[in-house]
């Protein structure tokens, strides 16, 4: 029994059958904020594994494959962005001064929350990242000192709770242009968000997937010259 728990088929059928439950999920309440497939997977996957002892490097380990096909699905996210090319005109100057300050921010804020909050420096480090989308946020928590497992499971959550409540948020703001909800939700909530925008809305999913990336670009390049200046 232990062994067929532990198996890495058992493992990606787990996570399979509850993303795709998460999706039912969703089609079932009509996209609530909620039911994000991601969100459900998280919660049945992880409530599995702790009710049958399964250790967590056990898991990661059996899922590989899933996490090599990350990369891939990621990358696909140019197609939808592709189609939207031509939305770009005028947009170019505002989004490469806003991904940089973003990622400013978002540095600079947790850091100093963390601090000032009595958190030592190995967990400023570790919080640091998660403006980048997970794997980046990992090797960069690696490079700076945090440590990469808590780096991952906070980005995870941000991207979580920003799919959640990033469109709400972005309503109440009144803002209704549809590459600038894109960019916000790529630029905070990484994947999950990018997934979300591209249910919303085509255009949002192919600003929600450009600014995953370009976010994961500006951090890497101004996390090692921030934290010096921070820490």
């Amino acid at each position: 029994m232990r062994e067929l728990v532990e198996s890495p088929v058992f493992l990606l059928a787990l996570t399979l059958v509850t993303y795709q439950l998460g999706r039912r999920v969703r089609d079932l309440t009509g996209a609530h904020a909620l039911a994000q497939p991601v969100l459900v997977a998280v919660v049945l996957t992880g409530g599995t594994i702790v009710a049958l002892d399964v250790d967590a490097a056990t898991y990661a380990e059996g899922v590989q494959v899933i996490s090599f096909w990350l990369g891939a699905a990621t990358v696909a996210l140019a197609v939808p962005l592709h189609r939207q090319v031509s939305r770009l005109r005028g947009f170019v100057v505002p989004m490469l001064v806003a991904i940089p300050v973003g990622a400013v921010v978002s540095v600079v804020s947790v850091v100093v929350l963390a601090r000032w909050t009595g958190a030592d420096e190995v967990l400023a480090r570790t919080l640091s990242p998660k403006a980048a989308t997970t794997p980046v946020s990992i090797a960069l928590s690696e490079t700076v000192g945090g440590v990469p497992s808590l780096t991952a499971a906070l980005t995870i959550a941000v991207g979580i709770l920003g799919a959640v409540a990033g469109p709400a948020v972005l309503t109440l703001a009144r803002v209704t242009d549809r590459r600038a909800r894109g960019l916000a939700l790529g630029a905070v909530s990484h994947g999950i968000g990018a997934s979300r925008a591209l249910a919303e809305d085509e255009t949002e999913g192919a600003f929600a997937g450009l600014a995953m990336g370009l976010s994961a670009l500006a951090t890497s390049l101004l996390l090692p010259l921030l934290l010096p200046l921070l820490l």
